[in-house]
């Protein structure tokens, strides 16, 4: 009796090899340099484009001597859903025409909070209620809270 063996019908297919080969020259073409501005060419382009949308309560933190994360965190609010998405759309335009490339973006099908990871400078929208709950600007504030003086 002959004995049948099935093969792997998806093991000659030669879509995965061309997919792996188109894969490494993409990788083989992108720069060994991130192409990314920084945080001092950045900071402008970005605080002028909240401006511009009519970003509400924008603060800028330096984050040079803090974190090896990034240099800078631009933390800004919007009115609404509709507002944080918008803005987050602008920025990442701008970012793009600015030569950034394709910044790393959370966050953006729900508009609650939106993370833009543009290398040096990390942007944080919120809608205000979000904002108030999770009080970032806290966790990086310059000034460590005072202490209160134990008595013994």
């Amino acid at each position: 009796m002959r004995r049948r063996t099935w093969s792997n019908p998806l093991s000659n297919d030669p879509a995965p090899l061309a997919h792996e080969a188109s894969a490494d020259k993409a990788a083989s073409e992108v720069p060994s340099k991130s192409r990314t501005l920084p945080a001092e060419r950045l900071e402008p382009l970005i605080l002028a484009r909240l401006d511009d949308d009519k970003a509400q309560d924008v603060v800028h933190i330096d984050l040079k001597d803090k974190s090896s994360v990034a240099d800078s965190l631009i933390v800004a609010s919007g009115r609404s859903h509709r507002h944080v998405g918008a803005m987050a759309d602008h920025l990442l335009r701008a970012l793009k025409d600015a030569g950034v490339g394709k910044a790393r973006v959370e966050g953006l099908p729900h508009c609650d909070w939106v993370l833009i990871d543009a290398g040096d400078v990390i942007i944080h929208l919120f809608r205000p209620e979000v904002r108030a709950f999770y009080n970032i600007e806290k966790i990086w504030s310059v000034e460590p809270p005072p202490r209160a003086a134990f008595a013994n």
